[in-house]
């Protein structure tokens, strides 16, 4: 089982904050995961689209797309955070 966990706009745009899921096993990576939630369609597919600006965080670091997952982990999805 994996936490995901949604912030700012992909909470709302997604109707939730957080969902437990179990990763298929031929999933072992961010990349893999993104795109495996694009499958779900309609504001997953746009939200998540390659090119759209998403961060992911696996335990709490900034992964990229070959960062590994396993069970257990925590997996954030947020937009950029930008200030000045």
């Amino acid at each position: 089982m994996v936490e995901l966990v949604y912030l700012a706009r992909l909470r709302d745009v997604f109707g939730s904050a957080r969902e437990t899921i179990e990763l298929p096993e031929d999933i072992s990576s961010v990349s893999g995961l993104l795109e495996w939630l694009r499958t779900r369609g309609g504001a997953w597919a746009c939200e998540l689209a390659p090119g759209r600006a998403v961060r992911v965080a696996v335990n709490h670091d900034v992964a990229r797309g070959d960062t590994p997952l396993k069970a257990g982990d925590e997996v954030a999805l947020f937009p950029p955070v930008t200030g000045g």
